[in-house]
């Protein structure tokens, strides 16, 4: 099977002047819609990631003149920052420079649902929303390909397990190339029922990313590679072997001491052979059913043993991944939708 790679068409250009004499043409609107994301699944650490169906949407409107309007409702209303250093302005700004062209003036407007701090990918969510708005602002002008929209948003978040299923959807595999980052797109068994769990507290990715130690006993290693073969073939194919697919020793229980509800909460469920892991950096919950029946179980299991609140979320599998729907200035022809090629 082959893998998309980054393409060689990227320009190194930092954000800001865009170094070119085109741009998005003045009054060209899109409305990007992102899917939250769930990475590692337990023992595909910092490669395997899968895209659920709950959504983020923003609206990039270019403006006649040089200047800046951000509005963030929903989730991170009154938090998430309002100017430049917006990660979604940032991600437009970063698309355009790679792009090669002039910076314009950009009226944003987010509307979000993905849990920030929660892991979920709402950093990944945004930097992909950016991207798509950019892409989507280009159309007709010059071509944003998926490719590089890849690498940008693995030069942003630093890893491509959570913005690979935020652009493409389903399960991805990703991995890192002396050229950039790949990713393997693959459609995931109709039977998998997500559910993800989500508490009050939150933890930053870089604390979980410091609690890991730098090198790992041989044996445990060998424990996760074949772990993380069977996952892929318990989500695309196999169900049933959820449960056993989803053991990890590489990074999990070096966490735990950040989040030790969610852990007890994991240990939990699977005795009660639930397969419930950490989604990517926590402290939320992920439990991959093999059936809808399982989640609802799962459900009942964490109302009745929690300390704390945790809200369900009943899940699917996002399979479309990030979509943008541009509105073209008077005069402009660019089609409906233009969703990233898979």
């Amino acid at each position: 099977m082959s893998a998309d790679r980054p393409g060689h068409d990227r320009q190194e250009t930092p954000s800001g002047s865009g170094g070119g004499l085109r741009t998005a043409p003045a009054g060209r609107t899109v409305v990007v819609r992102v899917p939250a994301t769930t990475a590692n699944l337990g023992p595909g650490f910092d490669s395997l990631g899968l895209a659920l169906s709950l959504y983020d949407e923003v609206t990039v409107r270019v403006l006649p003149e040089p200047g800046l309007v951000v509005s963030v409702s929903g989730v991170g209303a009154g938090e998430v920052p309002e100017d430049e250093t917006n990660l979604v302005v940032r991600a437009v700004r970063h698309g355009f420079a790679a792009a090669g062209v002039e910076q314009p003036g950009l009226e944003l407007r987010a509307t979000n649902a993905i849990p920030h701090g929660r892991g979920l990918g709402s950093s990944a969510a945004a930097i992909v929303a950016g991207l798509m708005a950019a892409r989507g602002l280009l159309d007709g002008v010059t071509e944003l390909s998926a490719s590089t929209m890849l690498a940008v948003a693995t030069e942003m978040e630093g890893h491509p397990d959570n913005v690979a299923p935020a652009l493409f959807g389903g399960l991805t595999i990703a991995w890192m190339t002396p050229d950039g980052p790949a990713y393997k797109r693959l459609l995931v068994h109709r039977g998998v029922s997500p559910v993800v769990f989500v508490p009050t507290s939150t933890l930053s990715t870089k604390l979980a990313r410091s609690l890991q130690p730098a090198s790992v006993p041989h044996a445990d290693a060998a424990f996760n590679v074949s772990r993380s073969a069977l996952l892929v073939a318990a989500l695309i194919q196999s169900p049933e072997l959820l449960l056993a697919a989803t053991e990890d020793r590489l990074h999990q229980s070096y966490r735990a001491s950040a989040m030790p509800e969610t852990d007890g909460l994991i240990r939990m469920l699977r005795e009660h052979e639930l397969a419930a892991v950490v989604s990517g950096a926590g402290p939320s919950l992920l439990v991959l059913g093999s059936d809808p029946a399982q989640r609802l179980r799962a459900a009942d299991l964490v109302a009745r043993h929690a300390h704390t609140s945790w809200t369900p979320l009943m899940l699917a599998v996002d399979l479309g991944g990030a979509t943008v729907v541009p509105h073209p200035a008077p005069g402009a022809n660019v089609p409906l939708v233009v969703p990233v090629s898979k």
